[in-house]
């Protein structure tokens, strides 16, 4: 799954990306692709949208902030503001950090969540994916998982490699701190038709356009970083 999201993000001859105006000073770049016959993901046409900002808080501050369940509901619009819970969760290593996890979303009754967190000292992501309820039993149940296709969203976090100024928030919050801030880019997939031959509409671009500002938003106000 984030193997999937980090080749949406990449860019090619083949997959280019367009900058689309943005109320809200966000720099937003959106690319299309026609999936014909990969059965990892949804086939038709799918629109996916990025941008990059850099924020004042240590690169493992904001990875915290992102996978923590209960802080989900101040940046997460999907979520409508409901409760996030984990139901399952699947260590990647000894660390217990790395990990792969479903949660449940009251707004979202028919569906599960699958996350999965990465981190290490060069880079951070957290990837989300949402499933069908029914789909995710029989794959708990031991049913083969090859041809579930998902379409992951999510964030890759880098620090920026800077000396910052003390104002850099760290998870010692009494304490002078002079770690790095970080790059945070946010990516959003979503499946705009279900037919392959389909031109993107202005309502999808006007869509992922308010998707990534309210996110980016809430996650600064959730950070106390506004003015950034």
């Amino acid at each position: 799954m984030t193997w999937s999201f980090g080749r949406a993000l990449g860019a090619s001859s083949y997959h280019t990306w367009k900058k689309i105006p943005s109320k809200t000073g966000y720099d937003i770049r959106v690319a299309s692709r026609m999936n014909l016959n990969d059965p990892g993901e949804p086939l038709g046409a799918i629109l996916c949208a990025v941008s990059s900002i850099w924020l004042p808080v240590s690169h493992t501050v904001l990875f915290d902030f992102l996978r923590d369940d209960n802080q989900r509901n101040e940046w997460d619009i999907m979520s409508n503001g409901g409760p996030v819970q984990s139901i399952a969760n699947l260590a990647k290593g000894q660390d217990g950090v790395n990990t792969v996890s479903i949660h449940t979303m009251k707004s979202k009754d028919s569906m599960w969540m699958v996350q999965d967190s990465c981190t290490n000292a060069y880079e951070s992501m957290v990837v989300c994916a949402r499933v069908a309820v029914t789909t995710m039993q029989s794959i708990l149940a031991g049913c083969d998982s090859s041809s579930v296709s998902l379409l992951p969203s999510g964030f890759s976090i880098l620090p920026d490699g800077i000396e910052s100024r003390p104002s850099v928030i760290t998870s010692k919050a009494d304490k002078q701190s002079w770690e790095n801030g970080s790059l945070l880019t946010v990516g959003f997939q979503i499946l705009t038709s279900d037919t392959p031959t389909s031109e993107l509409s202005m309502e999808s671009m006007e869509s992922v356009n308010t998707l990534i500002s309210s996110t980016l938003q809430n996650i600064k106000r959730g950070l106390q970083c506004e003015d950034q």
